[in-house]
């Protein structure tokens, strides 16, 4: 498998900048483990373009299962985005922990659904590294509308 810059061209996707924070927090924090390793926690990424939520509103309706999942797939875009910009991408040894949060009307219980896009498109481009444990949760709302919202944990070697 080559570099998770290679599969992104190969899969015909480009690398976003990393979304700013919306809010009164950061969008990475690099924790030491020794050894010449960190873990890099990344701040809930919503699927925007161009500073607006990509299908915005709940799950089932207005946004539907595929559009939610493309919307995961934004997340996870993003979640590759901040690793690059906070450890470079070939630094990567593991995605630990995925959060994701799906807005959704009562009663929905697909969100594992919804949130394998993102799961997916990680493993796709980092391979075995982007294979991660994870969690999928059904919300009522989620900031600015979005109908998805995607956190993780990732290890990585310090960049020399």
């Amino acid at each position: 498998m080559g570099s998770a810059h290679d599969r992104l061209r190969e899969l015909g996707l480009e690398l976003p900048s990393a979304p700013a924070a919306l809010a009164a927090y950061v969008p990475t924090r690099s924790v030491p483990l020794g050894g010449g390793r960190a873990l890099v926690y990344i701040a809930g990424q919503v699927a925007m373009r161009d500073g607006r939520p990509v299908n915005a509103g709940t799950v089932p309706d207005p946004v539907s299962l595929d559009q939610a999942r493309e919307a995961a797939r934004l997340c996870a875009l993003n979640v590759l985005a901040q690793i690059e910009s906070a450890a470079g991408l070939d630094n990567v040894e593991q995605v630990v922990q995925l959060t994701g949060y799906v807005a959704c009307r009562e009663g929905f219980g697909d969100q594992p659904e919804v949130v394998n896009a993102a799961s997916e498109l990680l493993a796709e481009v980092l391979g075995e590294a982007g294979r991660h444990s994870r969690v999928a949760v059904g919300v009522s709302s989620l900031p600015r509308g979005a109908p998805v919202e995607v956190a993780a944990v990732v290890e990585v070697r310090s960049p020399a």
